[in-house]
């Protein structure tokens, strides 16, 4: 298994580098996964003086033969960033492992069984649709506006492009993995419709889906009326 360290905008010294070594320890890790392929270590700095606390970033991407899991922190230094990113890093293997165990001789889950097994996830019904969530007070969010935009939480706004590979896969298997990654959306070609689809998570407990439909026929016929797909996120 490959571990690369590597900093954003930042130096990484050789000491932090040998800790990084010992203190992923390969076999501890492939004991949960024994398909994993390489660790990618990234360290960011962020030196606004008010976020002194959680000034040091630790990114950690694990990938295998199987899905991509990532697991971040911050704290006020790189070492305790990496103890808090590796704790979650682990949580989600043994989330993975677990459920690899369960779903053997039991066939695939439900979109309704989604929930008895991630941790926090909707409660669906049989057709996969939110049952009785309930939405956190928005009013409690701190907002705030970077030029035209209005950011909810804490900042800064960090722009990325990534492609990625997209195998066809069904709703819940979206919603796993979107857990599996810590992120708050997940994009996925959807296996039943073949379209371009993002499940992503609202202000609750629930969960929305979206769905691309790049035919000249839905075109044509009005059905995007010509709002485009980005206004459709926060419904």
């Amino acid at each position: 298994m490959d571990i690369v360290v590597k900093g954003r905008k930042t130096e990484v010294p050789d000491r932090f580098r040998k800790h990084v070594a010992e203190k992923l320890n390969p076999e501890r890790i492939q004991k949960l996964d024994a398909k994993v392929i390489s660790l990618d270590v990234e360290v960011s700095k962020e030196h606004n003086p008010r976020q002194a606390d959680r000034s040091d970033r630790v990114e950690i991407t694990l990938r295998s033969r199987g899905p991509v899991i990532r697991a971040e922190a911050a704290a006020a230094d790189p070492y305790a960033a990496l103890d808090l990113a590796q704790d979650k890093l682990e949580a989600r293997l043994r989330k993975q492992h677990d459920k690899r165990h369960t779903r053997r001789g039991s066939g695939r889950l439900s979109a309704a069984e989604v929930a008895d097994v991630v941790p926090n996830a909707a409660t669906l019904n049989g057709n996969g649709e939110p049952v009785n969530g309930e939405k956190a007070d928005a009013d409690a969010i701190p907002t705030t506006r970077i030029g035209s935009l209005e950011v909810q939480g804490e900042g800064p706004l960090i722009v990325r492009e990534k492609t990625h590979s997209a195998a066809p896969m069904s709703l819940d298997q979206a919603l796993y993995e979107m857990e599996l990654v810590g992120h708050d959306f997940y994009l996925f070609v959807d296996s039943d419709t073949k379209m371009p689809s993002v499940v992503y998570r609202r202000h609750g407990y629930d969960y929305g889906v979206i769905h691309l439909d790049s035919s000249d026929a839905a075109s044509s016929s009005g059905e995007l009326d010509g709002a485009g797909a980005g206004g459709a996120l926060g419904g």
